[in-house]
């Protein structure tokens, strides 16, 4: 049998390399975090002629320096997993900007193949490009792909297998940095070499381009292998930065990307790249920006696009959901006539069912409405949408780079926080990047989308679409005015410059869309099938012990008793038939089980009040009333802290055991509508809340993490959670008033 080759795939953003890898591995793929980053990791497999392959899908980077995590990641991955052969993917359209990062594998020596993509947008706009001039030039095979379509990649794969067969040996690239800088290379590479620093990791020639390009990592890591070469490296680098700052007021890592671009012109103008441009003609993409990024009607077209997304969500997502719905009301139904009484049932009913149950039940929305999302994204739109919001963003003291954490986080719905905190890594202003962390957990993540869903759904039927767009727009418009107000305040500072490359149009694939759109559903389905299984069924045990005592339960087991004794012995008896399942009710029958029903679920009631959760949120009560909450929902409120998702099956927990009158086969909603408690006004006031309030524990660790201090997670959980309550104090008051 063949040993299974390891392949990499990297490439600059936007350059297709997502789009090839979804090509290549199909549903063959898994999605995880690198080792302590939480910066996406995609791993997949496929089998070639027998050969069995698999590869890693690199993150998206425009070089190897160490100024980004996504840069960091890649280079690591590369030196630490060492793969059988890197796939190089470049955008035949923009090959000078993609031949930089090429350059630095050739300087790393890696086992190279490049996959010239999108050699048909290139012809579109008069680009020629000479594959075998372009292999023969860089020492690397070429081969032209289309990977949208799949054109080109049998023969990429099948070249790729016989480079990695090969003899793969790292062999780096010389490439000239001018006389100065080739001279003291020369010199550490010879030290490098002789004393064997860093070489088990970086060939040597690689470790002395990083040490005159300063690069941070590699640095420490020389500190820590061997401080005496280090600071003799050091030193020879601060020699010859002096030198350069005082004859060419220029720094060497200057110089070197100086010379990198030189060497890729070189081989350009050498009869790789033929380009018939007019300089009147517009490409494709530039007129459509021409209108969709105009400053006056882009903005109009973002918000339609926005508003048309959530109608497609609702509108095709309104029948799934009400099977959904049913399934589980079913199921509830089942369980309540099957199963006798007991914390079994109850658990199973009220805990698992209905409440978890309640997240799965919105599923088909959250497939909908990712797959919207996947058409911005795969489409290019999503980049201008970010371009766009940057003119915006200046006003309330962030730069445009903060625009794509708050996307990642919800911007357009049904992202997560903590990605989105990560994201905030791209930011070199130190208070812009604190701004930005602090306040994307404002966005409407997919864990509060499903409540947002449920509120909307159940107390603005005629509505949903538009009300959803709203509160999308209020999250945008609160999380820029706290921002603001943080950065007059504690995170004091000038905006940077804002510069973003905008990919080309493109038209998504369905197989790249339907890859997309499971890979975020089925991460949203493991979540409810684990974390919020577990939390859920802990918060029943919260909500049912230690419940009532002795003497309660003796007085309902007598009001029970003297009920059934006011009917007649058949009717009784008719009753007993019935929940045996072996007998019909008379219109006396169902008289007499109603009002059972309503004595055990006055019971359940105070069975809930009494528990540890009941107590908690009684206790709070005093308080949270003051902005419409009843103790009920301070109890899922509290859930909430632990994952946002928590919050519907603790609803669902909470009135399925505390409502009088409730049907198992009821939906959430229905039961939400019909209590006393609820309105249109509360309902508002409750989303207010919860689309504002303390982050989900996760991003909590997660910000002081990245903000390097617990201090700022305290900040975030409390000024968050005050800030909310004010607003939902507000608009719960104001509303009754209006009312």
């Amino acid at each position: 049998m063949k040993k299974p080759i390891t392949m990499a795939l990297a490439g600059n953003p936007n350059a297709g390399k997502t789009t090839l890898f979804n090509e290549l591995t199909g549903s063959r793929q898994h999605v995880g975090n690198y080792p302590g980053i939480t910066v996406d990791h995609k791993r997949g497999h496929f089998t070639y002629k027998d050969q069995k392959v698999t590869i890693t899908d690199l993150p998206g980077t425009y070089s190897l320096t160490a100024y980004s995590v996504e840069e960091i990641v890649s280079r690591d991955f590369l030196t630490n997993n060492r793969p059988d052969v890197v796939i190089n993917i470049v955008d035949a359209s923009n090959l000078e900007r993609n031949l930089y990062l090429t350059t630095q594998f050739l300087e790393m020596g890696v086992p190279l193949i490049i996959a010239l993509n999108m050699i048909d947008v290139a012809k579109d706009r008069g680009i020629t490009v000479r594959c075998e001039k372009l292999a023969e030039l860089l020492g690397v095979q070429v081969v032209p792909i289309i990977a949208r379509s799949g054109q080109g990649t049998e023969e990429l794969i099948k070249q790729a297998i016989e480079v990695a067969q090969s003899e793969k040996i790292w062999n780096p690239k010389d490439i000239s940095y001018g006389d100065d800088l080739d001279e003291v290379l020369m010199k550490i590479v010879s030290i490098i070499s002789d004393s064997s620093f860093l070489s088990s990791t970086y060939p040597p020639h690689y470790t002395g381009i990083k040490y005159l390009e300063h690069d941070d990592q590699i640095l420490t890591l020389g500190q820590k292998a061997d401080p005496v070469i280090a600071q003799k490296l050091e030193q020879m680098v601060g020699a010859i930065s002096d030198h350069l700052l005082k004859t060419m007021e220029v720094y060497p890592e200057s110089m070197i990307a100086d010379h990198r671009y030189g060497f890729i012109k070189s081989i350009i103008r050498q009869g790789v790249l033929t380009h018939k441009f007019d300089i009147d003609r517009l490409y494709t993409s530039d007129k459509i920006d021409k209108v969709l990024t105009n400053r006056l009607i882009g903005p109009v077209i973002m918000l339609l696009i926005l508003f048309g997304l959530y109608q497609f969500t609702f509108s095709w997502s309104e029948l799934p959901v009400s099977w959904m719905e049913s399934l589980f009301g079913w199921m509830g139904g089942i369980a309540d006539t099957t199963l006798p009484d007991g914390p079994l049932k109850s658990m199973l009913i009220s805990g698992v069912i209905d409440g978890v149950g309640g997240v799965l039940g919105f599923v088909p929305l959250i497939m909908f409405m990712f797959f919207g999302i996947a058409i911005l994204e795969d489409s290019g739109y999503l980049a201008r949408v970010a371009f766009m919001m940057d003119r915006i963003f200046r006003i309330f003291g962030l730069h445009g780079s903060s625009v794509m954490p708050f996307i990642v986080s919800g911007g357009i719905a049904g992202g997560c926080a903590v990605p989105g905190v990560m994201a905030t890594r791209t930011l070199r202003s130190p208070k812009e990047r604190m701004a930005t962390l602090l306040t994307v957990p404002f966005m409407n993540c997919g864990a509060k989308v499903p409540v947002l869903v449920l509120l909307i759904g159940a107390f603005f039927t005629d509505h949903q679409a538009l009300y959803m767009f709203l509160f999308t727009m209020l999250a945008w418009f609160v999380a820029l005015v706290v921002a603001k107000f943080l950065r007059m305040t504690v995170l004091k500072g000038e905006a940077t410059p804002f510069v973003m490359e905008l990919p080309p149009y493109r038209f998504p694939t369905l197989r790249g869309l339907v890859i997309h759109t499971w890979e975020r559903t089925w991460q949203y389905i493991k979540k409810a099938g684990t974390v919020i299984l577990g939390i859920s069924i802990i918060l029943w045990a919260l909500m049912t012990y230690p419940g009532l005592p002795e003497s309660q339960q003796d007085n309902f087991s007598a009001k029970r008793t003297a009920i059934s004794q006011s009917y007649p012995e058949s009717i009784r008896s008719e009753l007993l038939a019935y929940n045996q399942e072996t007998g019909e009710l008379s219109k006396k029958g169902k008289q007499l089980k109603a009002e059972l029903t309503i004595i055990d679920q006055e019971e359940s009631g105070a069975g809930l009040r009494y528990s540890i959760a009941g107590k908690i949120g009684t206790f709070l009560e005093p308080v949270s009333s003051l902005a419409g909450f009843d103790w009920r929902t301070n109890i899922a409120l509290l859930g909430g802290f632990a994952a946002k998702e928590v919050i519907i099956s603790t609803l669902g927990t909470a009135y399925s055991m505390g409502e009088v009158e409730v049907d198992a086969s009821d939906s959430l909603g229905e039961r939400l509508v019909r209590d006393p408690h609820w309105n249109s006004v509360v309902a508002v006031a409750v989303l207010i809340f919860i689309m504002f309030y303390a982050p989900c524990f996760v991003t909590v660790v997660c910000i002081a993490k990245e903000a390097g201090s617990w201090k700022w997670a305290f900040f975030s959980m409390a000024f968050n959670t005050v800030f909310a309550f004010l607003a939902a104090f507000l608009v719960f008051q104001i509303g009754n008033l209006l009312g």
